[in-house]
Parts: structure tokens; C-alpha cells; sequence
């Protein structure tokens, strides 16, 4: 299952990097939207890394995995997909049996994923 998980992210990583936007779009604009799908990518990015940690609980690990399927989804606008993956992450970050290094990585994630904006 991680495996086939690991090869959706990084074709969901390949076609983020292959997508031009379409259209006529200003500088301004298409380096913003540039700078929020790098975002986006860092935090799938450290999202396998908790999935694949051994330490952290297995419910941790599902709502990563739920958090890095609603960051590929490729219909929805970056802000609503980081706004919803960090609704996943501030859920399950109250969890007390959450090792420390996990819960400060998980708000790293969150932090990052709150700068994306439409």
C-alpha cells in the first residue's frame, strides 16, 4: 500500500511541476501560483515522512495519508485543498498519544500549508 502511495505522489508531484496554468496569466500571478504548489510539494513531501515513521500511531499515519489525498486532488484550488488538509492535521494534532517530534512536524506542515492562498 505505501508503495502505491509513494508512486500517486510523486506522479501527483511530476504532473504539479509538468502544469503550465493555461491561458493568459500575469508574472505576478503565475509565480504566485508557483510558489504555493512548492509549498504544497514540501508538505506532501514531510507528509510521507510521518506516514512512513514506524513511531507514530497508526490513526496519525491515515490522517496523513487523508491529508496528502486531499493535496493531489487536482480539481480543487491550492488554498481549498491546504485549507482542508490542515482542518485534517489540527484535528488529529491534539492527539496525547502523538510523539513530540511528530506533533511539531505536523505543525510545521500546517503552518506552511496556511501561507497558500488562492
Amino acid at each position: 500500500m505505501w508503495e502505491a502511495l509513494k508512486i500517486k505522489l510523486l506522479y501527483c508531484i511530476d504532473d504539479i511541476e509538468r502544469r503550465s496554468g493555461g491561458g493568459v496569466m500575469s508574472s505576478i500571478e503565475a509565480q504566485k501560483k508557483a510558489q504555493n504548489e512548492a509549498k504544497i510539494k514540501e508538505a506532501l513531501v514531510l507528509l510521507m515522512g510521518i506516514v512512513n515513521d514506524s513511531q507514530v500511531p497508526r490513526n496519525i499515519r491515515r490522517a496523513a495519508i487523508q491529508a496528502i489525498k486531499i493535496l493531489q486532488e487536482q480539481s480543487l484550488t491550492p488554498g481549498v485543498r491546504a485549507a482542508n488538509a490542515v482542518s485534517i492535521l489540527d484535528e488529529v494534532s491534539q492527539d496525547p498519544n502523538m510523539p513530540t517530534h511528530a506533533r511539531n512536524l505536523l505543525w510545521q506542515i500546517a503552518t506552511r500549508l496556511e501561507t497558500v492562498k488562492d
